[in-house]
Formats: C-alpha cells, sequence, structure tokens
C-alpha cells in the first residue's frame, strides 16, 4: 500500500467514502465544493482505481494543523493504513514547519496509537472554532479532542 497525494480526480470517491461514514455518525459530513478547495490537503491510498483510504491535513496557522476526514474503507481496515495516512500528514507538518497537530474524533483511542493526547476542547484556538459553525452538530459538539506535537 502506497500512500500518495490526491489528485482532483479523486474529489467525488473521497466524496463518497467521507459521507459514507458520515452518514454512520463515525465522522463530520463534508461538502463536495469544501472537498475540492481543500484537495491539496488530502493524501489516499488506492487499490487499483479504487480510493480505499484517505486523510487530510489542514493547516490552520503557523503554529497549528488538523488532522481530518481520515477514512479507511471497512473491508481494509486494521492493515495499518490508517496508520500510515498519520504518519503522512505527520512527515508533512513537520517538512512545513508546523509544531502542533490536533484532530477532532470520535475514535481517540486510533489517535492515542498514533501518538496524539486527549485534551480538552477549551484548549485549543479560538481560530479552530471558525469552521465549526458549518457543522449540523454546532454547538453540542460529541467529538473528542488530541493533540500532538512535534519537535
Amino acid at each position: 500500500m502506497i500512500v500518495e497525494k490526491a489528485r482532483i480526480s479523486d474529489v467525488p470517491q473521497i466524496h463518497k467514502m467521507v459521507n459514507s461514514y458520515a452518514r454512520q455518525e463515525q465522522m463530520l459530513p463534508r461538502a463536495l465544493s469544501e472537498l475540492y478547495e481543500s484537495i491539496r490537503d488530502f493524501f489516499v491510498v488506492r487499490d487499483g482505481d479504487k480510493i480505499i483510504a484517505c486523510a487530510a491535513l489542514h493547516v490552520f496557522w503557523d503554529d497549528l494543523a488538523e488532522i481530518r476526514a481520515v477514512v479507511v474503507a471497512g473491508d481494509m481496515q486494521s492493515r495499518g493504513i490508517g496508520a500510515m495516512l498519520i504518519k503522512a500528514c505527520l512527515d508533512e507538518a513537520g517538512e512545513i514547519g508546523l509544531n502542533r497537530i490536533f484532530c477532532l474524533t470520535y475514535k481517540p483511542g486510533f489517535f492515542e496509537k498514533c501518538g496524539f493526547q486527549l485534551v480538552d476542547k477549551s484548549e485549543l484556538p479560538q481560530k479552530v472554532w471558525g469552521e465549526c459553525l458549518r457543522c449540523p452538530k454546532f454547538p453540542d459538539c460529541d467529538e473528542v479532542a488530541l493533540t500532538r506535537d512535534l519537535g
């Protein structure tokens, strides 16, 4: 399995995967337009022409980014693919000089295995919450916050 940067042609498959898991309330939904706008944030894993996993590194500020939209197809889970995607995001974060990465998730155990630590959401800077206004669960967020310091 190889992790690579997503291409614009991958957006429909990423959209389908992410929103499939969102309908199961395992993650938040993403609009097609949002995915096109943020395609440069995404890494994917392919099986032939099919996207079987994705994750995104979204930069917020000079010292902070979020790992978001982490999805591994159900039949491909528990094979280390998610951890490979997280590593790719963390590697890129280090390459561009970021110091702190966070995530908001319903699966904190997975991120803890990747070196993240639980934090209270109130510890995250306010600039993070700008996107929350579009969330269908705002203001009653039930995701868990985790962070990981780099360097």
